[in-house]
């Protein structure tokens, strides 16, 4: 049996409001997430929408590039909330 083709909104932890802006990104399938850098998804954004944006919006494509990459990603990596805490464990990292 072949593999249901994924969609962007499959994945987890992405919700109307990231479909809105990986369509203002041009990423309108999971292969072309794939191939994104996180970081570099959340400057663009900040440069199209002419606003700072939240860190969890960063946390949040971190997730998504992950499962993109992954399809069998571990659950805990596929929430938004993972990649929060590891970017403030780097951050708290980066301080010291």
């Amino acid at each position: 049996m072949a593999e249901k083709t994924r969609k962007l909104g499959d994945l987890i932890s992405i919700g109307p409001a990231m479909l809105r802006d990986f369509e203002l990104m041009g990423i309108r399938s999971v292969p072309q997430l794939a191939k994104q850098d996180p970081q570099r998804m959340y400057e663009k954004m900040g440069r199209l929408t002419g606003q700072r944006q939240d860190p969890c919006v960063l946390d949040t494509f971190c997730a998504a590039v992950a499962q993109a990459k992954n399809p069998r990603l571990a659950a805990e990596k596929c929430q938004w909330w993972w990649w929060s805490r590891e970017r403030k464990k780097r951050n708290k990292d980066v301080k010291k």
